[in-house]
């Protein structure tokens, strides 16, 4: 991954993954140029083309269906089962001994039309088996939900990575014009023979290393912007124009505007640890129930000839009730038992411990919120003071008190001013981000968003 995204590593639990896993979220088809449009995507569109078109959640979509559908297989053991069987037989069976030769060997043909039904009508291990099956199907539903976060939280990481990219370009821009400004003037200031050739050098060599930066920020611009693509399964060689995102700069109190109840209630991977405990006390029922009676009825209903459909057909039928019972499994049930219990505890255990992890990202995330908010102020302040300096420098160097050094020196540190401020920007928006994915839901970043 390209360093510039290294800031974004350890924004939420699981993004590693999905950043690994990115190249398979969408390809982008290369076509001719001349036949792509320019697409603008605010980051509403850009989460809703995820949810859409994402192909790593298309695929988890498929996953929870699946679970579905083996819930729906463990509930057919416990409907009745009806099958009809045809066969027809040839067989010859001697008999051996001294009485061999009184009795006919000829050989038997038998073909038998049956209908033939089986019901279980009770196994407790079946029924909590098939309890178990459906409660999987929630969790699929609340794997699926945590997959979407966290790839809704990827794309508007780099959806704002992107727009900060776009934001230092703009920035070199303003200092490329300053340098070019500073060159003129540098020239001017020669033929009035108020500066020296060294200040037009210096002022040429400031120019010279604005534009090699310009030249490796559109790599970097490029590089974000394929990115981006990839994961919304677009043309990489369409145009991309970004709707700028801006947070509203609120944060008050020493705490967090929201209950700590409510967050775990609406977190995805909690509700996840729900459903999983759950599940581990269906699976202690199913566990505990496996030593109970087993009751079934079954019943066969047909016709009997010597072959198949020669008029001398007979009606055959049986029909019973069975009730089995476990006497000694070989500590089989013991071992499930005992198996169940510990995948309860461990459970309980990963949920305690999500608990307290859901209270510090929470604590943590509204004390980085009011720092990155604090951090803007200071960096718009240097800024107004970097433009001041400026404006100063060139004065004087204007007048003839002073050569271009003062000047150059000011420059640099409004770019450096400006570069901070859009990155405190930038911070800030992830703050508001991670803020959100903590809360349970990404897109309530949306909610943020200056009109």
């Amino acid at each position: 991954m390209n360093s510039e995204y290294t800031v974004l590593w350890g924004l939420c639990p699981g993004i590693r993954a999905v950043t690994a896993a990115i190249a398979l979220f969408g390809g982008g088809s290369l076509v001719s140029a001349a036949d792509a449009e320019s697409l603008r995507l605010t980051l509403g569109e850009s989460l809703t083309r995820v949810e859409e078109e994402n192909l790593q959640v298309l695929l988890n979509r498929e996953i929870v269906e699946q679970s579905l559908q083996q819930a729906e297989r463990e509930r057919s053991f416990l409907l009745p089962r009806l099958r009809a069987e045809v066969s027809q037989g040839r067989s010859k069976s001697p008999v051996l001994g001294d009485i061999s030769d009184f009795i006919d060997q000829s050989t038997d043909n038998r073909f038998d039309a049956m209908l033939r039904a089986e019901f279980t009508v009770l196994d407790p291990a079946l029924i909590a088996s098939y309890q178990a099956a459906r409660k999987g199907v929630d969790i699929s539903g609340k794997e699926y939900e945590t997959l979407l976060q966290e790839v809704l939280a990827l794309t508007a990481q780099i959806y704002l990575t992107h727009q900060r990219n776009l934001s230092r370009f703009e920035v070199i821009e303003s200092n490329i014009e300053r340098a070019e400004a500073l060159l003129d003037l540098a020239r001017s200031q020669f033929e009035a023979g108020v500066a020296t050739e060294i200040d037009i050098t210096r002022a040429r060599v400031t120019l010279a290393g604005e534009r090699q930066a310009r030249l490796q920020q559109e790599t970097v611009v490029y590089d974000s912007a394929l990115t981006l693509k990839r994961l919304l399964d677009l043309n990489l060689r369409r145009d991309l124009e970004l709707e700028e995102f801006t947070a509203h700069r609120e944060a008050e109190g020493p705490e967090p505007d929201v209950d700590e109840r409510q967050v775990r209630r609406d977190r995805p991977d909690f509700r996840l640890i729900e459903q999983r405990l759950e599940q581990n006390r269906l699976e202690q029922r199913a566990a505990a129930w496996e030593r109970f009676p087993v009751l079934s009825v079954f019943g066969d209903y047909g016709v009997a000839s010597e072959r198949a459909f020669d008029g001398d057909e007979q009606e055959v039928w049986s029909a019973g009730v069975a009730l089995s019972m476990p006497i000694f499994e070989g500590f089989r049930i013991r071992s499930n038992r005992m198996l169940a219990n510990s995948r309860r505890r461990a459970t309980e255990i990963e949920m305690r411990d999500l608990e307290a992890e859901i209270s510090s990202e929470l604590l943590f995330a509204w004390q980085d919120l009011r720092s990155r908010l604090a951090q803007i102020e200071v960096a718009e302040e240097n800024f107004s003071l970097a433009e001041d300096e400026l404006r100063l420098a060139r004065t004087r160097f204007e007048q003839g008190v002073a050569d271009n050094r003062e000047v150059i020196d000011a420059q640099n540190r409004l770019a450096q001013a400006s570069d901070n401020l859009v990155e405190a920007f930038f911070a800030y928006n992830l703050t508001r981000l991670e803020y959100a994915r903590v809360r349970g839901d990404v897109r309530l970043l949306l909610g943020d968003q200056v009109m």
